[in-house]
């Protein structure tokens, strides 16, 4: 398998993509590093060519895109403007391709959220037919889709890898996969065992962190502790950080899962840090001897 780091969450720089960290990772040992291009599409020309060249120069590649559509461009509800949406993913492409990123995620949850008292039926087509149309672009680019799954309250479609693989089903273009992010997973209660019937035909990436849920009357249950934490969760770090040892949590059933269907492609370490310097070269130790 091949590790990497996703820059968004430990971004520092103004122009938050974390491409600050990618020399860093180059020297611990990474694989690669994995930016937004959502946020990559909001910089001028000059400044994207500087990430492009920082890139290179670490000695890495971004062989991974995430964040692919921005909530600003609408993909679901009465409002969506498909010259505005086919203009972004062209665009998007293009810079994607420069990086020579391999695999584009789209989760977007905000781009994908329901409107209110919007059909959920009609919106999960809107999402099918787009995906549809800019999957060839991509493919031409050599480029996969990987769809990612969002918990809820994230985003209120496409929260689990079932219903990630029935949109790719629909989409049906060779190029169109889904990812499994480990922490969505645990926070929507799906079990591992959904990769040994859809991961060896559907699986073409990972996210992984430490889900760090606390514990709630004795069990670590994120619907019970949704409402109670999600604003401390959320300004404080908690919800979610690198892995670090075996026994903080039970992810022998899920890294078995993905060896049994035989998945040996990339996983992406995604989380906020308090000590990047600190916590990156022992989540890749932990990467490798147990992945």
């Amino acid at each position: 398998m091949r590790f990497g780091c996703c820059g968004s969450l430990v971004a520092s720089g103004p122009d938050k993509t974390g491409v600050e960290i990618v020399d860093k990772i180059a020297a611990y040992g990474y694989d690669y590093i994995e930016l937004p291009l959502g946020e990559m599409m909001e910089l001028d020309g000059e400044t994207f060519q500087n990430i492009k060249a920082r890139v290179k120069e670490s000695g890495l590649r971004c062989e991974v895109c995430n964040n692919f559509f921005p909530a600003k461009v609408r993909l679901t509800g009465p409002d969506v403007d498909r010259d505005q949406v086919r203009a972004y993913y062209q665009a998007a492409l293009e810079r994607a391709a420069q990086l020579g990123v391999s695999v584009i995620v789209f989760g977007s949850a905000g781009a994908k959220r329901v409107p209110e008292g919007f059909s959920h039926q009609q919106a999960f087509q809107q999402v099918v037919d787009i995906t549809r149309e800019l999957a060839p672009i991509a493919a031409e680019k050599e480029i996969t889709i990987a769809i990612e799954p969002v918990r809820m309250p994230d985003c209120n479609i496409i929260n689990t890898f079932e219903e990630g693989v029935q949109l790719a089903k629909c989409v049906s273009q060779p190029n169109v996969k889904v990812l499994i992010d480990f922490y969505h997973m645990v926070c929507e209660h799906e079990s591992p065992q959904v990769l040994m019937h859809y991961g060896r035909e559907y699986l073409c990436h990972v996210h992984f962190s430490y889900p760090n849920i606390p514990l709630l009357d004795g069990r670590r249950e994120p619907d019970a502790i949704r409402h109670l934490f999600e604003k401390q969760l959320d300004e404080k770090g908690w919800w979610r950080t690198y892995p670090s040892k075996e026994d903080e949590w039970e992810y022998a059933p899920f890294i078995k899962a993905l060896k049994q269907c035989g998945y040996n492609g990339r996983v992406s370490l995604e989380a906020p840090v308090q000590d990047f310097e600190k916590q990156a070269p022992k989540a890749l130790a932990f990467l490798k001897e147990f992945f």
